[in-house]
């Protein structure tokens, strides 16, 4: 908990008020508990009160739920990570006091619900304790029939009373969640809040404000990177859909159900992943780029169709948000474990653009960009992000719609002639015409998988394929031509240069600035574009003494990550090394530290041999 001014300030409740400008709160029970609400509401209160703020959750695979824990970082300033260590620890079970002290800083505060926590003797030094019978006190608020969905919400109570939150924009908040369910149902849910905000006791004589952010962030949106994943394909013009459930992925797949047909869309829930992928492959033909998406497993499922789709040169996005695998692996654990599967999974030379979405902003921006790409390269997309972002929340300035949103309406002018495969083209880029429009010469072009003339009609020419080929493998690499260097987070030139994508980004962006704290300096590069890679990354590389990549997926037989195998394939540099990691949690800051000084050591112990 990160103070910026003087403890000891006197509030008008006649406690003392501590000015702090960031803090980690972490919430552990079981799925069942509205853990997930609460946190929610926190962070839709950062976004409204003009705070950053980053999430993490954990929630349990099965059907009849378990522990789970939501933990949330506010802040007046820049927030990169959710945070390596709690400031505040809300347990409401045994098991969620024990399994999670361990990520409270010491001296931290731990609240428990003293109904089902008994707090260990050892612990008591070293954190400061706050025992509330949640569970007890919710009943009394709100009767006894409620109280397993209300203590949720008195301890959102609870703690809006120890940061001192805006007690009006947490009850419009509670409103608006609750309003669709009935008066009973929000004023049982506003009972418990207040009771909980309300609550007074000897043990809470601390009470903590927020400083004012020195930036302007009034025209703040919340949402998590699954929600910003759909709305980026509407403002993309994407008005056609087509999936099948698989967590974490189907979150994307109820909002565009619920949202395409207020832009005279649909999406279409379909009996598998063959079927899902096969209808958008016919919708993005009929002349608009359509989407399709999933986890794992369901890419597994897709990959003979994307296979068509780069034969046919049909415009697709896929989605992939990756979770932790093989097989069914952890459905609701994270990992970047798809990246080899989305840059060649199939069989033939299948040539497809990955991108890869690195915190929830840019998963808006990205899932646009894929969109774009599709359309003008003619070409599937596949954009990854993965569980760690797809389920967290966070606050960033609105999008300017007016300004952005694309028209994707097809043109049915009619034209002369029309070759959708014309080898003539200079980057192999070449699009279809909307089926319905005239062609004037009469040579309508066929759609086949099979390989084909310039207007479609298969064709086993050895020197069509191999033409064909080029063009089809010559769009990635005018697309690379147009991509933007990544810049570099910290010097432009150093030891030791990490690089990162999707939701490590954050904690290393983090582990940079903190290295340079502690005298240690490294640098950190994001990479969104992966296949292709964007040209001039050999020269960033050239700067730097050691390059290593960090990920979350193994190591693999030679001792690099995905990523990693990747750019050593591509610039065949043996400084590329992997740090890598399969735990399914996300990586903390602490971590990546502690991983480049090992990796740096060692290398400085080989040539010192």
């Amino acid at each position: 908990m990160s103070q910026s001014a003087a403890t000891g300030d006197e509030t008008g409740s006649g406690s003392q008020s501590s000015r702090i400008s960031e803090a980690v709160i972490r919430i552990a029970g079981n799925s069942q508990d509205g853990i997930q609400s609460i946190g929610g509401f926190l962070a839709r209160l950062a976004g409204r009160s003009e705070q950053e703020v980053m999430t993490m959750m954990t929630i349990p695979s099965t059907i009849s739920g378990g522990p789970s824990i939501f933990q949330v970082r506010l802040g007046s300033g820049d927030v990169l990570s959710a945070g390596d260590e709690a400031d505040v620890l809300l347990a409401f079970y045994q098991h969620s006091y024990e399994n999670h002290v361990s990520n409270l800083r010491e001296g931290g505060i731990l609240v428990y619900d003293s109904d089902h926590v008994e707090p260990n003797e050892e612990w008591l030094d070293k954190y400061r304790h706050i025992g509330i019978a949640i569970s007890s006190l919710t009943v009394e608020a709100i009767g006894g029939t409620a109280r397993d969905k209300g203590k949720n919400i008195y301890a959102l109570g609870l703690i809006g009373r120890m940061f001192n939150l805006n007690l009006e924009k947490l009850e419009r908040l509670i409103n608006e969640r609750f309003a669709a369910k009935g008066e009973s149902v929000v004023k049982t849910a506003m009972d418990a809040f207040q009771s909980g905000y309300r609550y007074q006791s000897d043990d809470i004589t601390n009470l903590f404000e927020f400083t004012s952010s020195e930036v302007d962030r009034s025209n703040q949106v919340v949402m998590s990177g699954n929600e910003a994943i759909g709305y980026g394909l509407i403002a993309a013009g994407v008005r056609f859909g087509a999936g099948y459930p698989i967590t974490p992925w189907s979150d994307i797949m109820e909002l565009l159900r619920r949202e395409l047909p207020k832009y005279g869309g649909s999406f279409i829930q379909c009996e598998d992943e063959i079927a899902s992928v096969s209808m958008a492959i016919g919708a993005s033909y009929g002349g608009r780029v359509a989407v399709t998406g999933s986890s794992g497993p369901g890419i597994s499922l897709k990959t003979e169709a994307i296979g068509w789709a780069v034969m046919a040169e049909v415009p697709l996005v896929v989605v992939d948000i990756q979770r932790g695998g093989p097989s069914t692996g952890l459905p609701t654990n994270v990992e970047q474990s798809d990246l080899n599967i989305a840059c060649y999974g199939g069989h033939g030379d299948s040539p497809r653009v990955v991108l890869a979405a690195a915190n929830v902003e840019d998963c808006f921006y990205t899932a646009m960009e894929a969109v774009d790409i599709a359309r003008r390269y003619s070409v599937p997309v596949m954009l990854l992000s993965d569980q760690a972002i797809a389920t967290r929340i966070e606050a960033f300035d609105e999008p300017k719609l007016e300004e952005i949103c694309k028209d994707l309406t097809p043109d049915l002018t009619p034209t002369p002639t029309h070759k959708p495969y014309d080898l003539e083209t200079e980057t192999g880029a070449s699009r279809h015409r909307a089926p319905g429009t005239r062609i004037e010469d009469g040579r309508y072009p066929v759609v086949t998988g099979l390989e084909h003339d310039e207007w479609g009609h298969p064709s086993a020419s050895p020197d069509l394929h191999e033409g064909m080929t080029h063009k089809r493998r010559n769009k990635l690499k005018a697309l690379a031509e147009e991509l933007p260097v990544p810049e570099v987070y910290g010097a432009d030139s150093g030891e030791v240069l990490v690089v990162g994508w999707g939701s490590t980004t954050g904690p290393l962006y983090e582990a940079v600035e903190k290295s340079g704290n502690n005298g240690q300096a490294i640098s950190a590069l994001k990479l969104r574009h992966i296949s292709p890679l964007p040209n001039g990354l050999e020269e960033i590389f050239s700067r730097f003494k050691k390059i290593y990549v960090v990920e979350m997926n193994d190591g693999g037989v030679h001792g690099y990550g995905q990523l990693a195998g990747v750019l050593r394939a591509r610039f065949a540099d043996p400084r590329i090394q992997g740090i890598n990691k399969t735990d399914a949690l996300r990586w903390k800051v602490w971590e990546i530290i502690d991983r480049v000084n090992e990796c740096r050591n060692a290398d400085t112990a080989v040539t010192n041999a």
